[in-house]
């Protein structure tokens, strides 16, 4: 399953390079409500949770949920009923665990609170209606887990980065020839992190199996 994943991620990556490669003269001609540069801002619901693979240690169903805060940016080409676009996006959440700093077991990465969480990806859209599309992606996410644990004595401040992929779904509703709002559900999952510490050291890559829902509604201006 995860190779089957990381290869849907390669070719939305892909596919990414090859619309924003060909943006600049794509945008000469806009060809429906869904073509063109894009700038929004997202919010809505995070939710973290152990993962049930088998490199996770957490059995339970203890994890973290906040209120997600972001911003977009990205180009799509209409062509007909067909969408494709490149999209990045960067996000804050207030998700946090409450447990002691001791206690490792509501994430497995001791007491922690959301840090900046990065995208990269591509989507496909079709439209079922003139100003209606409905839409997938698929693409690469970087996340920042805020530390704080306890050696027994001290407790003491570092970051987890976690390296994974991102799958969503979601429905866009264009108003006009420039703003637009929508609606989408993606899943990402984590499978590589490492500990990075305040003088700028960090430890080798080590496996994590850390699933992450979010349920996001955005608004923007299309350009």
């Amino acid at each position: 399953m995860e190779l089957v994943m990381r290869k849907l991620v390669l070719t939305a990556l892909v596919a990414t390079s090859a619309v924003a490669f060909a943006a600049p003269a794509m945008a000469q001609t806009a060809n429906g409500p869904f073509d063109g540069f894009r700038v929004g801002a997202l919010a809505g619901w995070d939710g973290l949770r152990p993962g049930s693979g088998h490199d996770s240690s957490i059995s339970d169903g203890r994890g973290a949920d906040g209120f997600l805060y972001g911003a977009e940016l990205g180009y799509d080409h209409q062509m007909g009923k067909l969408v494709l676009g490149a999209e990045g996006e960067i996000d804050g959440s207030t998700a946090k665990t409450t447990n002691d700093p001791v206690d490792s077991a509501a994430l497995g990465y001791g007491r922690v609170k959301t840090g900046r969480d990065l995208y990269i990806g591509g989507r496909i859209g079709y439209t079922v209606a003139p100003t209606t599309m409905l839409y997938a992606k698929a693409g690469y996410t970087n996340a920042r887990l805020d530390l704080a644990a306890n050696n027994g004595t001290d407790t003491y401040a570092d970051h987890y980065n976690l390296d994974g992929y991102r799958l969503g779904v979601g429905v866009e509703q264009s108003f006009g020839r420039n703003a637009y709002a929508k609606l989408e559900y993606r899943y990402s999952n984590y499978g590589n992190a490492r500990l990075e510490y305040p003088d700028g050291s960090n430890t080798n890559n080590f496996d994590v199996d850390t699933d992450r829902h979010q349920v996001v509604a955005g608004v923007g201006f299309r350009f």
